[in-house]
C-alpha cells in the first residue's frame, strides 16, 4: 500500500504541483512571518542590551499615589540623591540622566525620523561612557549639540555645521560640535538622538536641577545585587526605587518581544487564512485523484485491502504532498522573512544588525502545517473512498449523495448561519470592547454556516445567471449546467475566493465609514480654521500661544491646556481653555444650560455629568495640583467626542494653580479662514519649527485617513496571497470538470462544437463560479463591515455607515478576471483533446 501510494503520487504530478503550491504559499507565510519577527526582535533585544552596558542600577523616582485631595505626583531626582549614590559602598560613579523630545531639522527644514521617536539628552561630563565620540568633543553651553552618527549620515551633517531644532518653544541654531555612536533603540529604529551639556539641557526640559534617572556603575568586584542593596539602605525608599542593569535589559528584551507578538499575531492572521482556503483545495484535490482512481481503488478492495488500508494510502499521498510543501514553504518563508527585512530598510525603518534568525520552532511549525493541514484536507475524500462498495466502483457507479446527507448538512448550515447572524446583531447592541468577542465568534458561525450551505445557494444563484448564458447559445447552457452539476466542488472553489473577498470588503466599509466620520466630527466640533501642536503629540510651551495671538489676521486663540485635580476622591482631568474665545472656536452641541467658561463656570461633558450626577447649576469642589480646593458651577453640559470632552474652564482659573504650564494644542481662527498663504504665515511666525505642525481641518482627516490607508493596503497586500490560493483552487476544478466529461467533451466536438465552443465553454464555467463567490464574499462584507460600524457607532456619534459602490464593483470584477484567468489552462486542455480517444474514454 506504501508504494502504490508513493506511485500515485507521481502519477498526477500536475495537480499535485498545484496543491503544493496552494500549501507551499501558506506555509511560506506562516515560516516567513518567524522568521521576519524573530530576527527583528532578536536584533533590536541585543542592540537595546547593549544600551545597559553602563548601567548596573538606576534609581528612579516613585510615583506617588493620589491621596483624599492630594492629587498624585512624582517627585524630583535631586543633585543630593546623586551625589548619595556616588558615596554608596560598591559604587565607582553615577550619572544624571535627563531626557525629552527634541525634534531636529534635516537641512530642508524637514523633521528627521518619526516624531514619537526624537529624543534629547545630556552628554555627562567631557567623556560620557554611554555616548563613544566619533569625531568632535563634546557640547559646551547653549550654542553647541552633539548628534548619533545614524542621524548625521542619513540627513548629511558634519561636526562644524548648525543644526536647527526645537524643544518645545522656540527654534534653536546651535553648532554640531560632536557626533557618536549608541546602542540606543530608538536611533536603531530610525529615531535620532541630539544631546547637550548637563545644564543645558535640564534647562531645555524644565528640570533645572534634577534628573529623570540616576544610572550607578558598580565598582570592581561589586556585582548589581550588592549595588542595589547598598543603594536600597542609603536612599529613601517611600521616594525612589532601583533596577539593575539586567533587570532592565530583561524587561526590555520582553517589551520589545511583546511588540513583537502583535505584529506576529496579525501577519499569523493572514497566513491562517490563505491556509483555510488552501484546505478547500486541497480537499477539492484529493476528491479529483480519488474519483479519477476509483476503479484502481475497488480493485484493491476486492483482492483483499480493508477500508482502514485505502484510507491510509491517501493520506500517505498527503503526507508526501504536505511534507514537499513544508520544506518547500519553509525554504521560500527564509527568503520571505530576509525580503521583509530588506524591505523595512527601503522604506526607511532602520533595523539593528543581526544574523537571520531561523529557530527550530520555525522549522517545525513550517512541516507540522504543512504535513498537518493536508493530511486533515484528505481525510474526508480518502474515507470517502474506502466506503464506496468495490462492485460499484468497479462499475462505474459512483456514489451519490443521498437525500439524507444532504438535509443532514442544508440542517446543520441554516442552524449555524442563524446562530451566527443573532450573535452579531447581539453584539451591535453591545458597548466598545464588549461585542468584540461575540462579533468575531459571529462572523466564525456565520462564515461556516454560509460555507455549509454554498451547494444549497450554488443552484437558485447560478440559475440567476441563465439570461445572460444564453447570450453565448449552446456554450453559455453547457457552462451554466455545468457549474452545477456537482454543487459540493463548486462550493469549494467558490468558498475560497468567498472568504478572502468577505474580508476586503468588510475592511474597506469599515475604513471608507470610519473616515466619513471622522471627517464630519472635525467639521461638526471645531469652528477654528487651524489646530497647532507637537509633531510627537507632546506638550507644547505656553509661548505658541502667544506668538499665534499677535500674529496679523489672527481673531482668536485658545490653549488646551491638561492638568491633573481631584474630584469627589477620583483623578480628573480638566481642560483649561481661553473663556472667551472658546465658543467661536468650537461648535459642540450644548444639551442642557448654556455653553459659557469663565470665572468659576465650567462647561463638562454628558458622560462626566451622568457619572457625578450634575445638571446645569451643580457646583462641585475641585482639588487642583497645588493642593488648594475651588468651589466650581457647571454652567453646561455639551456632548462630547474624541476630539474635545472633559471639564472645561478657563485659564486664568486654572493656570495659577501649575507648576508647568503646557498645552496639547492650540485653536486659531483667522479673519480671512483656511489658505495656503494663511498657513505659512503661521508656520513663519512659529520659526518653521520642525517640532510643531500646523493643520487645518482637512489636515487632521487625511492625517487618520493615512493611517486607514496604511492599514488597507496592507490588508489588500496580505489577502493577495489568499486569492491566489483562489485562483489554484479553480484551476483544479475546471481540471477535474474537464477529465470527468472527457468523454462528453469528445461528443459535443463530434457533432459539431468547435474548438472555440468548447474553450468559452470552460471559461464561462470558471466565470460564474468565480462571480458566485464573488457575490457571497461582498455580500458578508457589507454585512460585517455594517455590523462592525454599529458596535463603534455607540461610541462614536458621527458614525455613519458608507458603502464604497465603487470598490465593491471593482471587487467583482477582479472576481471575474480571477475566473477567466483560472481558465485558461484547462481550456485549452478541454480543446485540445482528441475527440476519437475522448468518446472510447470511460
Amino acid at each position: 500500500m506504501f508504494r502504490t501510494a508513493l506511485r500515485n503520487v507521481l502519477a498526477h504530478k500536475a495537480r499535485l504541483l498545484m496543491t503544493v503550491l496552494a500549501v507551499m504559499l501558506g506555509v511560506a507565510f506562516v515560516s516567513g512571518t518567524l522568521v521576519f519577527t524573530n530576527t527583528i526582535s532578536d536584533a533590536f533585544q541585543k542592540s537595546s542590551a547593549k544600551g545597559f552596558d553602563q548601567v548596573d542600577v538606576a534609581v528612579t523616582a516613585k510615583y506617588q499615589e493620589s491621596k483624599g485631595d492630594q492629587v498624585g505626583r512624582t517627585p524630583d531626582l535631586t543633585q543630593a540623591l546623586l551625589e548619595r549614590s556616588t558615596k554608596v559602598p560598591g559604587a565607582a560613579g553615577a550619572i544624571g540622566v535627563v531626557t525629552g523630545f527634541t525634534a531636529m531639522a534635516d537641512k530642508d527644514g524637514k523633521l528627521i525620523g518619526d516624531g514619537f521617536q526624537s529624543q534629547g539628552g545630556n552628554y555627562w561630563g567631557d567623556k560620557d561612557p554611554r555616548y563613544p565620540l566619533k569625531s568632535g568633543s563634546a557640547p559646551q553651553g547653549k550654542d553647541q549639540v552633539a548628534i548619533d552618527s545614524e542621524t548625521a549620515r542619513r540627513a548629511g551633517y558634519k561636526v562644524g555645521d548648525t543644526l536647527r531644532l526645537s524643544v518645545d518653544g522656540p527654534v534653536l541654531a546651535p553648532k554640531i560640535t560632536g557626533i557618536f555612536t549608541t546602542d540606543d533603540g530608538n536611533v536603531a529604529a530610525g529615531g535620532s538622538l541630539a544631546l547637550f551639556d548637563t545644564a543645558t539641557a535640564q534647562q531645555l526640559f524644565g528640570k533645572v536641577g534634577t534628573y529623570d534617572e540616576i544610572d550607578v556603575k558598580a565598582a570592581s568586584g561589586t556585582s548589581q545585587t550588592t549595588l542595589k542593596a547598598a543603594l536600597d539602605k542609603a536612599l529613601p525608599q517611600n521616594l525612589v526605587e532601583t533596577t539593575t542593569g539586567k533587570k532592565l535589559a530583561d524587561d526590555q528584551a520582553e517589551r520589545i518581544a511583546s511588540g513583537m507578538s502583535g505584529l506576529r499575531q496579525g501577519l499569523l492572521v493572514f497566513a491562517g487564512i490563505a491556509l483555510f482556503v488552501g484546505t478547500f483545495i486541497i480537499a477539492n484535490t484529493f476528491t479529483m485523484l480519488v474519483a479519477q482512481r476509483t476503479k484502481e481503488l475497488a480493485l484493491l478492495r476486492a483482492v483483499g485491502a480493508s477500508r482502514r488500508q485505502v484510507t491510509r494510502s491517501v493520506l500517505i499521498e498527503a503526507f508526501v504532498v504536505g511534507a514537499v510543501a513544508g520544506v518547500t514553504g519553509l525554504v521560500a518563508g527564509i527568503g520571505i522573512g530576509a525580503g521583509l527585512r530588506s524591505l523595512m530598510g527601503t522604506l526607511g525603518a532602520t533595523v539593528p544588525d543581526g544574523p537571520l534568525v531561523i529557530s527550530p520552532g520555525t522549522i517545525v511549525a513550517a512541516l507540522a502545517v504543512g504535513i498537518v493541514i493536508t493530511m486533515l484536507a484528505a481525510w474526508l475524500p480518502g474515507r470517502r473512498a474506502a466506503k464506496i462498495p468495490p462492485v460499484a466502483a468497479m462499475g462505474s457507479l459512483h456514489a451519490q449523495p443521498t437525500t439524507k446527507s444532504l438535509v443532514l448538512r442544508n440542517t446543520l448550515g441554516a442552524l449555524f448561519s442563524a446562530a451566527g447572524i443573532a450573535t452579531v446583531l447581539a453584539a451591535t447592541t453591545m458597548s466598545g470592547s464588549d461585542g468584540q468577542a461575540p462579533m468575531g465568534l459571529g462572523a466564525v458561525l456565520l462564515i461556516i454556516g454560509v460555507f455549509i450551505l454554498t451547494p444549497l445557494l450554488s443552484r437558485p444563484l447560478i440559475a440567476a445567471a441563465a439570461p445572460v448564458m444564453r447570450i453565448f447559445g449552446v456554450s453559455g447552457k453547457l457552462a451554466r449546467q455545468n457549474s452545477v452539476r456537482n454543487p459540493r466542488r463548486t462550493a469549494a472553489t467558490a468558498s475560497a475566493l468567498m472568504i478572502g473577498l468577505t474580508l476586503i470588503t468588510g475592511m474597506t466599509v469599515m475604513a471608507g465609514s470610519l473616515q466619513k466620520s471622522i471627517d464630519k466630527m472635525a467639521t461638526a466640533a471645531i469652528r477654528a480654521d487651524y489646530v497647532v501642536s507637537m509633531a510627537n503629540g507632546n506638550e507644547l510651551s505656553p509661548d505658541v500661544e502667544k506668538k499665534l495671538g499677535r500674529i496679523d489676521g489672527v481673531t482668536d486663540v485658545s490653549p488646551m491646556r491638561n492638568a491633573n485635580s481631584r474630584i469627589d476622591g477620583e483623578t480628573e482631568f480638566l481642560t483649561g481653555v481661553n473663556g472667551t474665545a472658546i465658543g467661536k472656536l468650537t461648535d459642540l452641541k450644548v444639551d442642557e444650560g448654556t455653553f459659557a467658561v469663565g470665572g468659576t463656570r465650567v462647561v463638562v461633558d454628558d458622560q462626566r455629568a451622568e457619572q457625578y450626577g450634575w445638571k446645569a447649576g451643580s457646583t462641585f469642589t475641585v482639588a487642583y495640583e497645588d493642593g488648594k480646593k475651588q468651589k466650581l458651577t457647571v454652567s453646561g453640559i455639551y456632548e462630547g467626542n474624541e476630539l474635545i470632552s472633559g471639564i472645561l474652564l478657563d485659564n486664568a482659573t486654572l493656570t495659577p494653580h501649575l507648576s508647568d504650564k503646557a498645552d496639547m494644542m492650540v485653536m486659531v481662527k483667522t479673519s480671512d479662514g483656511a489658505s495656503d498663504a494663511t498657513k505659512d504665515k503661521l508656520e513663519k511666525a512659529l520659526g518653521s519649527n520642525p517640532a510643531i505642525q500646523v493643520q487645518d481641518k482637512k489636515d487632521l482627516s487625511n492625517e487618520i485617513a493615512q493611517m486607514f490607508t496604511l492599514i488597507l493596503n496592507m490588508v489588500y497586500g496580505l489577502l493577495a496571497m489568499a486569492v491566489i490560493v483562489a485562483v489554484l483552487g479553480v484551476i483544479n476544478t475546471l481540471a477535474m470538470s474537464v477529465f470527468e466529461r472527457s468523454q462528453e467533451i469528445g461528443m459535443l466536438r463530434a457533432i459539431g462544437l468547435d474548438r472555440k465552443g468548447i474553450k468559452r465553454m470552460v471559461r464561462l464555467e470558471s466565470l460564474v463560479i468565480s462571480l458566485f463567490g464573488g457575490v457571497l464574499g461582498i455580500g458578508l462584507g457589507v454585512f460585517f463591515g455594517w455590523a462592525a460600524g454599529e458596535l463603534l457607532g455607540t461610541s462614536m456619534a458621527t458614525y455613519e455607515l458608507v458603502l464604497p459602490w465603487g470598490r465593491m464593483a471593482l471587487f467583482l470584477l477582479l472576481a471575474a478576471t480571477v475566473g477567466v484567468l483560472a481558465a485558461l489552462w484547462p481550456a485549452r486542455r478541454a480543446a485540445r483533446l482528441n475527440m476519437l480517444a475522448a468518446i472510447k474514454s470511460e
